[in-house]
């Protein structure tokens, strides 16, 4: 059984992660500083906006090269799923909101890609593409094919972040080609994503077996036996997902009563 120490130490070298994190930096940074003149209507990129982005890098790098990693692929089921909660829930919003406008625009400017982009973003789409994927990804077979095979783990992973960014696109999205939908909507949209989630947690708490052998065969740490990992991963899902969605609608509906009454108060003016 690994100790403590081991445990910790466990960080992932793999290149492709490290050099592709820091490719993603630096096209940014690049794209938004000395090459910024290269793109029409480009404006000087906000602070905010590349804090923002940076935080979606950092916790990309975190999420795959930290020891969460091999505790999720060796050990512990709850560690996978926190996992996929910081790839799904967390990197795509922060990665969004870190996207200037006038850099969507470029990216998006020939008509053909426009319609592409506003077509997988819309709400109905976006949301039934990033849920059935995340669903899909947990059926055994498949998510046991994924711990078993390194290839198909990456794949994984970027279907849930390409997927997470088309999800949370119609609530973060600061672009005028492919806008976000009105507060109500986005009320309306919070509300029904936690449906799928909600049903996959009472699957995985409610089980009446492991569902992954790999979990049900692993070494134990921690001291947690393989049916509580896989409750306590069950319940991470349904009560990370819930406090973040509940978070994002109170905020949505308190930005949207502040905007109401300014302007109802201009109107009076």
């Amino acid at each position: 059984m690994p100790d403590w120490a081991n445990l910790l130490s466990e960080w992932t070298w793999d290149p492709s992660i490290w050099i592709g994190v820091a490719l993603l930096i630096g096209l940014y940074l690049a794209a938004t500083g000395r090459w910024r003149t290269r793109f029409a209507g480009s404006r000087p990129r906000k602070r905010s906006q590349t804090i923002l982005f940076l935080i979606s890098m950092l916790v990309l790098w975190f999420a795959l090269v930290s020891p969460l990693d091999t505790w999720g692929d060796e050990y512990l089921q709850s560690a996978h799923m926190l996992q996929h909660m910081l790839l799904t829930l967390v990197v795509p919003p922060f990665f969004i909101l870190g996207l200037p406008d006038w850099l969507v625009h470029a990216a998006f400017q020939r008509p053909a890609l426009r319609k592409i982009g506003r077509i997988l973003t819309h709400p109905v789409l976006a949301y039934s593409i990033f849920n059935i994927t995340f669903m899909a990804w947990h059926i055994p077979n498949l998510y046991e094919a994924a711990l078993l095979n390194e290839n198909i783990h990456i794949v994984e992973h970027l279907a849930f972040i390409v997927t997470g960014v088309l999800n949370w696109w119609p609530i973060f999205s600061t672009s005028r080609d492919l806008p976000p939908i009105g507060p109500g909507f986005q009320i309306l949209y919070l509300f029904l994503e936690g449906i799928p989630t909600t049903v996959l947690t009472a699957i995985i708490v409610f089980a009446p077996d492991i569902l992954y052998p790999t979990y049900a065969n692993a070494p134990r740490v921690f001291g947690i036996s393989s049916g509580m990992d896989q409750q306590i991963a069950g319940l991470e899902m349904g009560a990370l997902g819930m406090v973040i969605y509940l978070a994002i609608l109170t905020l949505v509906f308190y930005r949207w009563m502040s905007n109401e009454d300014s302007r109802e108060r201009s109107q009076q003016v």
